[in-house]
């Protein structure tokens, strides 16, 4: 009986191994000619006006916190309202700019809460950060409006959502910047790297400059620009190293064609687990929204006694994960606990189930039979 983990990336190593080798042996490994290639096969297939290629989508947040907070005149001490259910890079980027966390409550998508969000709007609220956690895209037709109608700036953390669609459409084109992860586990994996998609060219100009530490020439524009004086640049302001690798680029690259057959066979995936799921006595599967076309990064349940079942799991050789814990009971995050109910409950409740592309269809069985098994078999009570 093999083991069953919860994330195994696969790539097609024959087309990456040949675009890494192209780019050893051109010479040219960071910033160049395949990261452009990537940023430009990007938007094509999304639909975005611009995209910026970044060593990681962590990067990529607090890029566009500060760009956002720069552009439009932001305060240290104002706020944004976001997710205490999310991975804490989301909400660290927040900090990193001396502004304001403000948590509000998820919904039964495990996303913002829209009712939730506008109850926490104040007068020192100047954006909203969105997080479609797992692929789902929750309510957010009613945050765009919310934003909108408020006044807000709209940040879209995406790092599970490369290729999910909200009624048809890229959802990143209702944000005013969206940015993607392609760390090793997700549906578009690289090692790690990420990309920031503004939706203003002078937001996207900018990006490109801090993320190359505020030099307003990056070295592959140098090189193949015209001229004697090509190592003369300026640098106008404090950037970050942030920019994304020729190495990375060019294992997205080889990977971005398979993207849409890879989560049609997600999607499928969960559909199986929905399947033999179905009416089980304790176990409620998180929902996607009606008008999602989920990336599925996550296939989630609700159960109770979680960590009992994860130690039986594991003793089946089946390894899930859980996404995520409540920001709120971090340390550094605690002043706002018990502030959002329904995210705390859910924190302590939800299971990620194995779901990548190496799971046959007899695997996906084996966990759900397990699971429903294991769910229904009332747990050993341990002595103190």
């Amino acid at each position: 009986m093999k083991d069953i983990h919860l994330f195994v990336p696969t790539f097609d190593v024959d087309t990456c191994l040949e675009a890494i080798g192209h780019t050893l042996r051109k010479g040219w490994t960071g910033l160049g000619d395949q990261t452009v290639a990537f940023e430009h096969a990007f938007c094509a297939q999304f639909g975005l006006p611009h995209a910026h290629f970044l060593n990681s989508a962590s990067g990529g947040l607090h890029l566009a916190v500060n760009i956002l907070k720069a552009e439009h005149g932001w305060e240290d001490g104002d706020e944004i309202i976001t997710t205490p259910l999310t991975f804490v890079s989301t909400n660290h980027a927040i900090v990193y700019e001396n502004l304001v966390p403000v948590f509000a409550d998820v919904d039964s998508y495990l996303c913002l809460d829209p009712a939730s969000v506008e109850a926490r709007i104040g007068p020192r609220t100047r954006a909203v950060m969105f997080v479609g956690l797992g692929g789902n895209t929750g309510q957010w037709p009613a945050i765009v409006e919310l934003c909108r109608r408020r006044g807000l700036k709209l940040i879209l953390d995406a790092a599970h959502m490369a290729g999910s669609l909200c009624g048809g459409r890229n959802p990143a084109l209702s944000a005013d910047v969206t940015v993607y992860s392609f760390q090793a586990v997700k549906n578009l994996p690289t090692g790690d790297s990420g990309m920031i998609c503004f939706m203003d060219p002078a937001h996207d100009d900018r990006a490109r400059r801090l993320a190359w530490l505020g030099i307003d020439k990056d070295t592959y524009t140098r090189s193949v620009a015209p001229g004697t004086y090509k190592w003369q640049y300026e640098v106008n302001e404090v950037g970050f190293k942030y920019h994304g690798n020729s190495i990375m680029a060019a294992v997205g690259l080889s990977q971005l064609p398979a993207l849409s057959a890879d989560n049609a066979r997600r999607r499928r995936i969960a559909e199986l687990y929905s399947r033999h799921l179905e009416g089980a006595d304790g176990i409620g599967i998180v929902p996607t929204a009606p008008d999602c076309l989920s990336s599925r990064h996550l296939f989630q349940v609700e159960i109770d006694q979680r960590e009992d079942v994860i130690v039986r799991l594991n003793a089946a050789r089946i390894f899930p994960g859980v996404h995520y814990r409540d920001n709120t009971e971090y340390a550094v995050y605690r002043h706002a606990a018990g502030t959002c109910p329904n995210a705390r409950r859910l924190s302590r409740r939800i299971l990620s189930l194995p779901l990548h592309l190496r799971l046959d269809d007899d695997d996906v069985e084996r966990v759900a039979t397990t699971l429903r098994e294991i769910v229904a078999t009332p747990a050993v009570v341990r002595p103190h």
